[in-house]
């Protein structure tokens, strides 16, 4: 499966002085992680935010913002941005930081035991 490269070189452009980043191809897409934990990636043409579940209702009334649904149920504090909510470099800017406000306090994921 196929992602949007040129909208990830945008993330990557974005990340560029954000420390311990780091990319990794999951989910037929690739995702961004800072500190080790999921922070924003691309999956498709969308960009996948993991944002503050506090803010998703808030966020949702954005243009091209819709809830993450990827196993077929909404992932709270996950959303997906489409190309109309982030033509701008502004508006790349809004969702990048959100994202990374959240991975300050966000838990990383549990490691599987092999």
């Amino acid at each position: 499966m196929a992602f949007n490269e040129k909208l990830a070189d945008r993330i990557r452009e974005a990340l560029t002085d954000v420390p311990n980043a780091e990319e990794k191809y999951m989910f037929g897409g690739v995702c961004f992680m800072v500190n080790g934990k999921m922070c924003v990636g691309v999956v498709k043409d969308d960009m996948m935010c993991r944002i503050d579940p506090d803010l998703e209702d808030i966020v949702l009334e954005k243009p091209g913002c819709r809830p993450m649904d990827f196993s077929g149920r909404p992932m709270k504090g996950y959303v997906y941005v489409s190309e109309e909510g982030m033509k701008k470099k502004k508006d790349l800017d809004y969702w990048i930081s959100l994202c990374l406000e959240f991975n300050a306090k966000a838990k990383a994921s549990k490691k599987k035991k092999k």
